[in-house]
């Protein structure tokens, strides 16, 4: 396995505290994209030509410092990975590697909504004035379908001036979760509810104030009890600190000229919260998936509400090919067929977990820097390719 001549990696520096800050959830504007046409008449590669493709993404001036994608097919379960989990220890990333997994964490908040709406504790057409009347009085008309179809209008908090100003001075600072969306109570809603798609941070974070709202239960005692627990996934955590578990994959901030910046605990976790602060292991991903996607944690007829899609919406960043939204998951149709999932990308890394309809095949993917439709455009058009022939790989007989 190549590795790129990096010395030891530099770690956060107060250059890079802006970028950090705008990472934080990954969020973008941008409501939809087309399905990637490079490779499109390309059959599925042998597994040596995934490995290969793995290895020229850690050997881009602009490519992450490591990569690991796990296939699972029934009981079946292939690694591939290339470059490093760690450049000052030089050692291969692992299945069992900690994580951020940035906006995944979005698919966990709908796995905990539509268990309770199963469970009679809300419905999709539960407003946020119902059950969190201290919101604003614009908001009171939102749906909990609306907020997990990004159709809400919600403004994203992520974005707001004073969020940013606040992690731009202190990355590390620690915010009070539950009071994120207070940073935007003085805004009216973006648009009309229901009228159009648009990805926004806020909306996962009021997800979890209802789920809290309706149960009287912490939200991380719902994630326990609802989601890690029927899935017996034993590595995985909503922390709100800056700190990662022991072993972790290092994520990295790429400067071509001069190298990695270690920025794995450059931000506190407790600005993304719902919307984006889960640590997790491609091992516990891939539990996740194969359950969510599959139907094990939400049974019909929720999940066939669940699987109503909007045409065109993407998640963030894009996944492979063709993107559509549904209630906290997203339909991805490649050249070889759909498998359903959610993408994440934050400072350090970019993450896709996907699965099919049945959950007997799944696909987590994650490389150890950040990227966009706003960072590293390039890259992303070349990690939106790879996922797409591993996703081949997954779906050929």
């Amino acid at each position: 396995m190549s590795r790129r001549p990096y010395g030891p990696a530099r770690r956060i520096r107060s250059s890079l505290r802006l970028a950090a800050a705008v990472a934080v959830c990954g969020a973008v504007l941008a409501t939809s994209v087309q399905s990637a046409q490079a490779g499109a008449d390309r059959n599925p590669p042998p597994g040596t030509s995934l490995h290969q493709e793995l290895r020229e993404l850690v050997n881009r001036t602009d490519g992450p410092p490591g990569v690991i994608a796990v296939l699972r097919d029934g009981d079946r379960t292939r690694v591939y990975r290339a470059g490093v989990a760690d450049i000052d220890s030089g050692r291969p990333p692992r299945a069992t590697d900690h994580m951020r997994i940035a906006s995944v964490a979005k698919a966990f908040t709908g796995a905990v909504a539509l268990r309770l709406v199963d469970r009679g504790r809300l419905r999709l057409e539960t407003t946020i004035g119902e059950v969190l009347p201290g919101q604003p009085a614009a908001w009171r008309e939102v749906t909990l379908r609306q907020l997990l179809n990004h159709t809400s209008g919600l403004p994203d908090y992520s974005a707001s001036p004073e969020f940013i100003g606040t992690i731009s001075a202190d990355p590390r600072h620690h915010f009070e979760s539950r009071h994120l969306l207070d940073f935007v109570s003085d805004q009216d809603l973006a648009f009309r509810p229901g009228s159009r798609y648009q990805y926004s941070n806020s909306d996962n974070i009021a997800v979890a104030l209802m789920a809290e709202a309706a149960t009287g239960r912490r939200y991380e005692e719902l994630l326990r009890e609802l989601v890690y627990a029927p899935l017996g996934m034993e590595s995985t955590s909503l922390p709100q600190g800056y700190r990662l578990p022991e072993p972790f994959l290092h994520g990295y901030q790429i400067d071509p000229q001069e190298g990695p910046v270690d920025v794995s605990e450059a931000v506190s976790a407790s600005g993304a919260w719902a919307a984006g602060g889960i640590v997790s292991t491609p091992k516990d991903l891939t539990a996740f998936i194969r359950g969510y996607a599959g139907g094990a944690l939400v049974p019909e007829p929720t999940r066939r509400r669940q699987f109503t899609f909007l045409p065109g919406a993407a998640s963030q960043p894009p996944g492979p090919g063709r993107n559509d939204a549904g209630l906290a998951i997203y339909r991805y149709t490649t050249r070889c067929g759909a498998v359903y999932g959610h993408t994440g990308n934050t400072a350090g890394y970019t993450q896709l977990v996907a699965a099919t309809a049945d959950g007997r095949r799944s696909l987590t993917f994650s490389i150890t820097t950040q990227t966009s439709l706003t960072v590293s455009p390039g890259l992303l058009a070349r990690v939106r390719e790879v996922q797409e022939d591993f996703v081949c790989a997954l779906l050929r007989p």
